[in-house]
C-alpha cells in the first residue's frame, strides 16, 4: 500500500524548512505536502485546481494547520473540514506559535484533534516531532472512510 500524505499549512517559509528537515532527521518517510494559506488548504482538501490531480495532491491522513494564515484563518479552515462528510474525521493537529488560552480553546470547539505550540529550539522540536510520528504515525488507527483512500502511514522508528 502507498502512503497517507501529511498536509502542512503555513505561511511561513522557514517554518515550513524547518520542519522538513526535522522530519528527515526523526525518519518520517510519509509524503509533506505543503500550502501557504487557508484558500488553498480548502483548495487542496476539495481537490480543486491547481490541486485536483489526487496522484500529485493526495488526500492527507493527517493535517498539521497553522492557526495565522492568509485568507482563512486556521479554525475557518477547520470549521469548514468538519462540515465535510469525506474529510470529517480527518486528523486536525493545530501547529502554532500561539500560546493564548482562547485559541486553544477556538481550535478544540472546532474540532481540532490537537494543539501544539511551536517550540524555540531545534532540540524541542524534534522531540514534539518524535512524539507526533510515535502516536499519530505510528500508533493511531484511521476509520476506514479515510483508510479507505489506499494508504497507510509510513515512518521510520
Amino acid at each position: 500500500m502507498s502512503e497517507i500524505s501529511i498536509l502542512y499549512v503555513e505561511d511561513e517559509e522557514t517554518d515550513v524548512t524547518l520542519l522538513q528537515h526535522v522530519f528527515t532527521r526523526v525518519g518520517i518517510t510519509n509524503l509533506l505536502k505543503t500550502v501557504k494559506d487557508g484558500k488553498a488548504a480548502k483548495d487542496y482538501l476539495a481537490g480543486n485546481a491547481p490541486y485536483a490531480d489526487r496522484q500529485q495532491h493526495p488526500l492527507p491522513g493527517l493535517l498539521l494547520l497553522d492557526l495565522n494564515l492568509p485568507y482563512w484563518s486556521g479554525i475557518e479552515v477547520l470549521g469548514w473540514i468538519r462540515q465535510q462528510p469525506r474529510l470529517r474525521w480527518l486528523p486536525v493537529v493545530i501547529f502554532t506559535s500561539s500560546r493564548r488560552p482562547d485559541d486553544v480553546v477556538k481550535a478544540y470547539e472546532a474540532g481540532a484533534n490537537g494543539y501544539l505550540v511551536k517550540p524555540n529550539s531545534l532540540a524541542d522540536l524534534t522531540t514534539m516531532v518524535q512524539s507526533l510520528r510515535d502516536f499519530w504515525l505510528l500508533q493511531n488507527q484511521l476509520p476506514e472512510t479515510l483508510t479507505a483512500e489506499g494508504a497507510r502511514y509510513s515512518a521510520a522508528a
